[in-house]
């Protein structure tokens, strides 16, 4: 685990090996993009150790293993031996410690292991002035740090991108009807919500148009060989964060479902892997129920596309030549005029559009 402005990182190994040395110890801090471990490939040969001045006797013979076990920093000291046992991560471990909880007594995740989730749900259980200090740390994020992170990529985004907007509203009711059958089949905790089929369109739809899912980087538009879409998701009195679902158009509707509800469960108490938030090729944000009808988004960098829905609301829609009430939703695509232009943004709603008609068919 890593933790950053916007909180605490899963960074993800994608090579099989051995971890041999560790380079930045627990508690140490670090540039973005510097070494954090060396992990030796089936096979290698291990790294050589610096010799020393002082000859080695035929007995002092050390493993690879033990000679590439790291010293714990001060801050993050190695715990006590009736706590060795215990599966935790790093983070949780700290954060137990700092609200003075013993390891050994709180519950283990469905993994086994004792992460933030569970750390979170003793401390709540308990006074509250635990809570009010959990709802401070909101999880290892830092809000202020969060949200000048924030403020630096929007204003990079507002600086450097040429936006244009375009705008359809779409009739989401044959949507809403296909879902209320769907979800009345089933039980309460297995139900749609309509995000999961919309996000499945929206990946559906920048299948369709490949030429908007990628991103501007030296210069120049770069096609994404995979569709990750990028998901809008608030942090209580922090801002957003817009991890990515990978292989978005992949995953059938309740998949994504089960994606989205582990998504905003893991945002929202700093489970984030690496992939998730470097990984999107385009992002979706939607307001939901109750909110507002519109919204004017900003590209995330270095995407060169976003899709912003509004509310789904009940109002006047002409059907056949008469007017009649629907459930309507404005969803706004917002393109970087360097990789597209208006009439291609068009295009992408329409498509969208006709998907969302006929949910039948979204799968």
């Amino acid at each position: 685990m890593v933790e950053t402005q916007k909180g605490a990182i899963e960074i993800e190994a994608f090579q099989d090996g051995i971890l041999e040395e560790v380079l930045v110890k627990p508690g140490e801090e670090a540039p973005v993009g510097c070494p954090l471990a060396y992990i030796r490939a089936p096979g290698e040969a291990a790294r050589e150790e610096p010799t020393t001045e002082k000859t080695k006797t035929e007995g002092e013979i050390h493993s690879p293993q033990t000679a590439a076990t790291p010293k714990l920093a001060p801050s993050a000291a190695a715990p006590p031996s009736s706590q060795r046992g215990v599966r935790m991560t790093p983070a949780a471990r700290r954060f137990a410690a700092e609200h003075q909880l013993d390891p050994r007594a709180l519950k283990t995740g469905t993994d086994g292991v004792i992460g933030l989730r569970e750390v979170e749900a003793a401390i709540e259980a308990g006074p509250k002035s635990a809570g009010l200090e959990l709802n401070k740390r909101a999880a290892g994020i830092d809000p202020g740090q969060m949200r000048r992170a924030i403020a630096a990529a929007v204003t990079r985004a507002n600086r450097e991108i040429p936006h244009y907007y375009v705008t359809l509203t779409i009739d989401m009711t044959p949507m809403m009807h296909w879902l209320a059958l769907r979800n009345a089949e089933r039980a309460v905790e297995h139900r749609l919500l309509y995000a999961a089929p919309l996000l499945r369109a929206v990946a559906l739809s920048f299948a369709k148009f490949p030429d908007l899912n990628g991103t501007f980087e030296n210069g120049a538009f770069v096609p994404a060989d995979r569709i990750n879409i990028g998901m809008a998701i608030a942090v209580r009195r922090c801002g957003l964060i817009t991890p990515a679902i990978l292989d978005t158009d992949q995953q059938d509707i309740d998949t994504l479902m089960t994606k989205l509800n582990d998504l905003v469960d893991r945002t929202r108490t700093g489970r984030l892997r690496s992939s998730e938030l470097s990984m999107g090729t385009a992002t979706l944000t939607n307001l939901g129920d109750r909110t507002a009808d519109s919204l004017l988004p900003i590209i995330f960098p270095p995407q060169v596309a976003i899709v912003a829905c509004g509310q789904i609301r009940a109002r006047p829609w002409v059907v056949q030549g008469e007017v009649v009430a629907r459930q309507l939703m404005d969803v706004t695509f917002a393109g970087d005029h360097r990789a597209s232009d208006g009439r291609r943004g068009a295009q992408f709603l329409g498509h969208l559009a006709s998907l969302l008609h006929t949910p039948e068919d979204i799968g």
